[in-house]
């Protein structure tokens, strides 16, 4: 078995794609239109769906939010480096909702970003590999 994709259900899909692909530099890998369900599909991701794990923006058409909801954490994103992450996302119209820093009760450097449906995006900071 291998994890395929995560599904998140999008309230603007042109906002979402702009947001996974502009701001976070995902590649659209394919989007999918469905008139007898009136839902559209987008796959986004950093490689080929065949490599790795993928996510798919689903929007259910004439449907512009949804709650969250409490069950929901968030997705994670390995970067070089968080503050120049933050800063970069934040150039670009991304909104930074907790700044890059170390996390509570550990060293590990985090931040998180929301997408434009409120979805939690944390950024981790690659950890420096000692030879």
């Amino acid at each position: 078995m291998r994890l395929l994709h995560t599904m998140l259900r999008v309230g603007d899909l042109d906002k979402s794609l702009d947001f996974y692909t502009r701001i976070l530099g995902m590649s659209l890998l394919r989007k999918n239109d469905y008139p007898d369900g009136k839902f559209t599909l987008a796959f986004v991701g950093y490689g080929l769906e065949s490599e790795q794990a993928v996510i798919e923006l689903t929007y259910n058409w004439g449907v512009d939010h949804y709650d969250l909801g409490t069950a929901y954490g968030h997705i994670a994103l390995e970067v070089e480096d968080a503050y120049a992450a933050c800063d970069k996302i934040r150039a670009a119209g991304g909104k930074v909702v907790r700044e890059a820093g170390p996390m509570k009760h550990g060293n590990t450097v985090i931040a998180f970003v929301d997408d434009p449906d409120g979805y939690k995006i944390e950024l981790i900071q690659r950890k420096s590999r000692i030879d």
